[in-house]
């Protein structure tokens, strides 16, 4: 937005509401319900922020100015007169370039789907609409959610990776370019990128939100989630996009299990949190591993119990069945594609799908009935008030030349466990660090009390200097 046409009215809000609070989907909503902020000047600070940023950050693959700013038009009059779409009505959304928004090229990366335009909106790209967002444009993605390196930097520091393959997702919102974005996670691609770039980021139960009209990776590990600013607004933007009812395709053995204890969100309950020393720490670089034992001896300062448990014996095989199914799903996926058109694939998804013909149906099988298994044993370690806790990844965000290590999120991607990641902390480099929150996939609710107690008790209030 040029500068020049801000009223000074504007300039008013601009300062005393953004310059002074992170850019935050709750705390917008609580403008608007003031009339102190309007739909359109958030978006024009949005936009105002895309112009200044991007050509640094790329984050983007097309912002649609035009239609965002007449939609928040609307919203803002509907304001006026009282009326209100949804729980998200005047909140810009960016959108993962995997996930369609109709009308628009899901390009997913790939310059094979550049003209691949979507006949209508994924279903939890509706139901954000019917909820009154803005959807402000479609975010950078690594090609077919995988591991090949994206344009996007990270706004912390630009010669770092802000993770993949949610690289888009994360870096608009921690550069204040949007509230949220909408992410997806096979591996660790909601985690990792929320984590490098200091923000907050949900990976859903696998199965409570739907998956279709959005390019598949793996259809056993496949999650779509939120990345945001706050715990509070992740769980706002998933009570939008999630089926309420248990899925019927969840696993035989969470149906199994009904819950003990209502799913009741009271962030001022102090948690217990049971945390994984083994491996996690174990294998977590130095200064990860010491602002994760400062942040967690934070929690237990402040009366959170904190119990330290071992990882189960079906741990051990987890990473190599993961990426079994992952590559498997690849293959089924993309292969026929690749088969006939090698050189529009990038190397690392490349090699995924090879991999991914070499795996048999019977290592698909054993590896399934693995993950059933270790979901039970994993399960066994949380009880109805329980929290797990790890670092979210075992490095701060690496070089340009990567999109980080996915080894400390993979596991939850197979497990399929709900798991909040906020920031705890900044390394010594500078860089930001994130704990890893999983609960129980009936119980996520409870999960979110856990983690806005634990984010409030933290209190991390760092932003990047590109912001």
């Amino acid at each position: 937005m040029n500068q020049a046409r801000r009223t000074k009215n504007h300039e008013r809000i601009f300062l005393t509401y953004y310059k002074t609070m992170p850019l935050n989907c709750t705390a917008a909503l609580a403008g608007f319900a003031a009339g102190t902020l309007s739909p359109s000047e958030l978006l024009e600070e949005c936009l105002s922020t895309i112009e200044r940023l991007e050509p640094q950050v790329h984050a983007w693959v097309r912002v649609d100015m035009d239609s965002a700013r007449s939609l928040a038009a609307q919203l803002t009059a509907e304001l006026r007169q009282n009326q209100r779409r949804g729980p998200l009505h005047g909140v810009p959304i960016g959108i993962k370039d995997i996930v369609d928004v109709a009308g628009v090229p899901t390009e997913a990366g790939s310059p094979w789907r550049r003209h691949h335009v979507a006949p209508a909106d994924a279903p939890i790209v509706a139901r954000l609409r019917a909820a009154g967002a803005v959807i402000l444009g479609k975010t950078v993605t690594t090609e077919y959610a995988s591991f090949d390196p994206p344009v996007t930097r990270n706004p912390w520091n630009l010669a770092r990776t802000p993770g993949g393959s949610s690289s888009g997702s994360a870096a608009s919102v921690a550069s204040g370019m949007c509230p949220a974005a909408i992410g997806s996670q096979t591996g660790g691609s909601i985690v990792r990128p929320a984590s490098f770039c200091g923000v907050a980021g949900f990976k859903p139960a696998w199965g409570t939100v739907p998956l279709a009209g959005i390019v598949p990776l793996s259809e056993h590990l496949d999650h779509p989630g939120p990345i945001a600013r706050s715990v509070e607004d992740l769980r706002l933007i998933h009570q939008v996009i999630a089926d309420h009812d248990a899925p019927t395709n969840w696993p035989a053995e969470w149906l199994a299990q009904p819950p003990q204890v209502r799913d009741t969100f009271d962030p001022e309950r102090v948690p217990v949190v049971r945390i994984f020393e083994d491996f996690f720490l174990a294998e977590a670089a130095p200064d990860v591993r010491d602002a994760t034992r400062a942040a967690v001896k934070k929690l237990a300062a402040a009366g959170a119990s904190v119990q330290v448990v071992q990882l189960p014996a079906s741990f051990a095989d987890v990473h190599r069945n993961h990426r079994r199914l992952m590559a498997r799903g690849a293959a089924d996926a993309h292969g026929a594609l690749y088969r006939k058109h090698p050189d529009q694939f990038g190397r690392h998804i490349g090699e995924l799908i090879a991999e991914g013909f070499r795996v048999t149906d019977a290592e698909v099988t054993a590896a399934l009935e693995h993950q059933a298994q270790f979901r039970h044993d994993l399960l066994a370690k949380i009880s109805p008030l329980d929290v797990l806790i790890t670092p979210s990844t075992m490095t701060v965000a690496p070089g340009v030349e990567t999109t980080g290590d996915p080894r400390f999120n993979s596991p939850w991607s197979y497990s399929g466990l709900p798991t909040v990641s906020i920031p705890c902390g900044l390394a010594d480099a500078g860089m930001p660090v994130s704990l890893q929150i999983a609960g129980k996939p009936w119980l996520v609710e409870r999960l979110f009390a856990a983690a806005t107690w634990c984010e409030r008790t933290l209190a991390f209030n760092e932003r990047p200097s590109l912001s």
